[in-house]
């Protein structure tokens, strides 16, 4: 045998036991088996309950689908006005070339479990005092227990001269905007790829979802530059939002090494604040004033904030570091409202110190839920999140860390011994661009 085949039988077997290590975390959730004890009906708390669950993403589904399996009799309504389903882990992968827009796009009806209805509405009101939502078109729909899980709010309006639109054109790019966004983003910067040149890569100073996401397409768009053999021909900048890389110190400091080692130039406490895409000039602010930056390519990631329906409701955090942008009022550690105790939020739009990727919302929502379901029965729960949070954080095309965290920073592997945290291994690609759809879909469905 060659020292090739030895090396690939070696990486297979390394798959194949990693995988198989993920167990009820990994593929095996894309179908489901035997019925768990939650899914057998002796087992279910039987209420009238009526439970509004608003937002019908990642979080709202997967709440759905896990008050379904606890409770008999209930009645659980879904309220979102968008009839598609985003796998927003996607997004990367579309931008860098790998998938097309279909692969994040599926329909949101497919995903609403058995004895939940969908109201196809956006929510316009929500009033914790008389517990009631109230859809678009004035339709007022009273609960018992509410579940907020609306997302949250890309604010691209926050930066002068931005538009949307314009995603693909001139050297712009911005993964977030969506699906058809990632897939123009990678044209973008393919386009530069081929001609070198001026990269900017940056993140908002707000909270924002996958705050990974920027640091990955840095380190993809590198990696494609010296696939074509043009990385002498481009300098590429990140611009960090304050002193630091990454929010876990010993990630941040990893990030830095590559990024000194890759020839990535860093400014830090750098901001947006406006861009003149005819001109392709960026303007940041720092501590130093305004900083006009040119650019042959840059990825716009836009302030994050809680959904204008939120911020608008009493729901809101009143004071501290999550008021200025309206995140929800909760217990980090329950998800449970602070001063409405029948109302959760989970997913991006809790005001947590952690928390806005996939990973977190299959932690947080059982946590939720079992709180929820024990307020109907009088009996407490025991169930905590500890600000778990995942991020598969890509650093070249084939190579990834699997970088998990608590909301103490402390590096949390769910492999030990076969996914070291903050080394690059091709086993973390593959959890990231094969392994985590399956589960992803599994979540939805109440099964991870």
């Amino acid at each position: 045998m060659t020292d090739t085949e030895t090396t690939r039988l070696d990486r297979r077997r390394v798959l194949l036991g990693g995988l198989s290590a993920l167990g009820a975390a990994g593929l095996s959730l894309a179908v489901p088996s035997a019925p768990s004890r939650a899914e057998d009906r002796s087992d279910r708390v039987a209420t009238k309950a009526r439970i509004v669950v608003a937002g019908a993403g990642a979080a709202g589904l997967a709440s759905a689908a896990r008050l379904a399996q606890r409770l008999d009799g209930a009645e659980i309504i879904l309220i979102d006005k968008r009839r598609a389903h985003y796998y927003q882990p996607g997004f990367t992968l579309i931008a860098a070339g790998l998938q097309p827009p279909s692969y994040a796009v599926s329909q949101t009806r497919d995903y609403i479990p058995g004895g939940a209805s969908l109201i196809e509405e956006a929510v316009a009101e929500i009033d914790p005092v008389g517990k009631t939502v109230v859809t678009e078109s004035g339709r007022a729909v009273p609960y018992d227990f509410l579940v907020v899980a609306t997302g949250l709010d890309l604010d691209y309006g926050a930066i002068p001269g931005m538009d949307v639109t314009r995603i693909g054109t001139n050297g712009l790019g911005s993964v977030y905007a969506g699906p058809d966004a990632a897939a123009a983003t990678y044209a973008a910067m393919s386009r530069f790829a081929e001609t070198g040149g001026a990269g900017l890569f940056l993140r908002p100073a707000t909270e924002m979802k996958c705050a990974g996401a920027p640091l990955k397409y840095t380190f993809i768009t590198d990696d494609v530059l010296r696939r074509r053999g043009n990385r002498g021909k481009a300098e590429l900048t990140y611009n960090a939002q304050n002193a630091t890389l990454f929010s876990v110190p010993i990630v941040s400091e990893k990030v830095r090494m590559l990024f000194q080692d890759r020839g990535v130039k860093v400014n830090y406490s750098h901001v947006l604040s406006a861009i003149d895409l005819q001109r392709r000039i960026a303007t940041f602010a720092s501590p130093g004033g305004q900083v006009q930056m040119p650019y042959d390519f840059i990825n716009v990631i836009p302030p994050m904030r809680a959904p204008a329906v939120v911020r608008a409701s009493a729901l809101a955090w009143q004071s501290g570091p999550f008021a200025a942008d309206g995140w929800m009022e909760v217990e980090r550690d329950t998800l449970r409202h602070r001063r409405f105790p029948d109302v959760f939020g989970v997913g991006d739009v809790a005001g947590v110190p952690k928390g806005k990727t996939a990973a977190s919302v299959k932690w947080q929502v059982p946590v939720a839920i079992d709180h929820l379901v024990a307020g109907i029965t009088g009996r407490p729960s025991a169930a905590r999140y500890n600000g778990y949070t995942s991020c598969p954080l890509i650093t070249r095309i084939g190579q990834a860390m699997l970088v998990e965290f608590d909301y103490d920073n402390n590096l949390t592997p769910s492999f030990p011994g076969i996914i070291a945290p903050l080394e690059e291994l091709w086993i973390s690609w593959v959890m990231k661009e094969i392994a985590l759809k399956p589960t992803y879909l599994a979540m939805l469905r109440g099964k991870a």
